[in-house]
């Protein structure tokens, strides 16, 4: 039997706000939500809904008939298809204002907050080319756009390498110019699929897990070294080294050009093993005159600017005197551990994963730092009355966990140490919210300081400054 068609059509509906995951807000006439998920707040449009909840509907603008005056022209040619960017039609002073808002709603709505007046939030000065860290994926059955399978011409060539298509695990986007990473990284991707295509290399199929290209990864920093990752799904010693020998003679200038052997259902690089095949095995970027060395598996910030940014007011929120035990919860490579080292008396770094904390140390021994010190270990677990009293309670505690916020154990030990001051750093201002409310009997917050890593996406970072009632 045939399934009931539940869609509707909603014409002349007024976008009005910006809302989570890059989507926007209108209101449908029976009073309910309308999530849209290719218009910006001031169009008026048609929509047709995708998808029915008892308290909101999901939707697509089928046709608009009046443009926001908050539009801009998106510069991408891959606007609309691509997954990332998903805001580049909208000017980015609007940008700015939807994300304090998100930023505000979530500590007010979510966490039930008392805040101060939160201070404009810090935009970035590059709008476009500011990731210093892209991943892109081979693959033999390319995504055809609307206009390649509505013409006649028969495309023959059906490799790709660009990005997933949202939602679509297998469907990969052949991307001619992607505006988010600066050159060389165009012109490094470009040339590795013309070659790989003139060798007569397989792209990669990963619902029949058969070809040899798999990924790319390109890495840049701010001082100009570049680190090139090809990740090949089994050894071919011809194609791979014929491959490899072609990208080293035409980018000479290559810091570190590295390949992986990685046979198994995933291509996450984390468990495997990294050759280099020219240059070093790593680079390296600076901030304040400190040297990071960067790895293949290192997580950096991929926003480097906006990443010295984000410390800074880190920084500034810790208020250090050069007297307080620092703690950093969650601190990766040890980044933020290192950059507030010099004001403070001790800091002790805590991370899940063995490869940061191994070069945390690494990098704090190159940059003559002798007051950290980094211990790896699941948090909730390592973050006890044991390690308390061996390494010292706290003064001043830094917080950046990921996504999904800090555990319950962690957030109660918080509150059974008691340290004078937290600075919260978040991607997510709604489990910030969640950790933030957990801590409101004794904790008031003081300053709130939204900062844009991610110009043309939803997503925004959050520093947050909390001192006992």
């Amino acid at each position: 039997m045939r399934r009931k068609d539940n869609r509707k059509i909603f014409e002349n509906i007024e976008v009005i706000d910006a809302g989570a995951k890059g989507k926007s807000i209108g209101k449908a006439p029976d009073g309910k939500v309308i999530f849209i998920n290719n218009a910006i707040p001031g169009d008026i449009v048609t929509i047709q809904t995708t998808k029915k909840k008892r308290a909101y509907y999901e939707g697509t603008a089928i046709n608009f008939s009046e443009y926001s005056d908050k539009r801009t022209h998106p510069i991408c040619e891959h606007f609309g298809t691509c997954g990332g960017c998903k805001w580049q039609h909208m000017g980015y002073d609007y940008q700015l204002f939807y994300k304090q808002k998100e930023v505000e709603n979530n500590l007010k709505r979510l966490g039930g907050l008392e805040l101060p007046e939160i201070s404009p939030i810090i935009g970035s000065k590059d709008q476009y080319f500011y990731r210093n860290k892209m991943e892109f994926s081979f693959s033999d059955s390319k995504w055809l756009t609307k206009e390649q399978i509505e013409s006649d011409a028969v495309i023959e060539n059906r490799n790709a390498l660009g990005f997933h298509i949202p939602g679509m695990w297998d469907k990969i986007l052949d991307i001619d110019q992607c505006h988010l990473q600066a050159d060389p990284s165009n012109e490094i991707r470009n040339f590795i699929k013309e070659k790989a295509l003139a060798l007569g290399l397989s792209f990669f199929n990963t619902r029949k897990q058969e070809g040899l290209l798999r990924t790319l990864m390109i890495r840049n920093t701010s001082i100009g070294e570049v680190m090139v990752l090809i990740q090949f799904y089994h050894e071919d010693v011809k194609g791979r080294e014929g491959l490899l020998k072609a990208i080293h003679q035409e980018f000479p200038n290559i810091t570190s050009l590295l390949y992986v052997i990685n046979g198994k259902g995933n291509d996450t690089i984390y468990d495997q093993e990294v050759h280099c095949y020219a240059g070093s095995d790593h680079i390296f970027e600076e901030m304040e005159g400190l040297r990071f060395k960067i790895t293949a598996k290192s997580f950096y910030q991929t926003n480097s600017a906006q990443a010295h940014e984000l410390y800074k007011v880190t920084r500034d929120f810790a208020a250090l005197t050069g007297n307080e035990i620092v703690y950093d919860l969650y601190t990766g490579t040890g980044t933020i551990a290192q950059f507030v080292s010099k004001k403070a008396k001790k800091v002790v770094g805590i991370e899940a994963v063995p490869d940061a904390i191994s070069a945390a140390k690494e990098n704090a021994a190159f940059n003559n730092i002798e007051n950290t010190s980094f211990f790896v270990g699941d948090m909730k677990q390592v973050f006890n009355d044991d390690f308390l009293q061996a390494n010292g309670i706290p003064d001043v505690v830094i917080t950046d966990p990921p996504r999904d916020g800090m555990h319950k154990d962690v957030v109660q030990q918080l509150l059974a140490i008691q340290p004078a001051r937290i600075v919260y750093v978040s991607c997510n201002s709604a489990t910030q919210a969640r950790d933030l409310a957990l801590m409101k009997d004794i904790y008031k917050i003081v300053k709130v300081q939204p900062v844009d890593m991610f110009p043309q996406t939803h997503h925004v970072e959050n520093v947050v400054l909390l001192e006992k009632h």
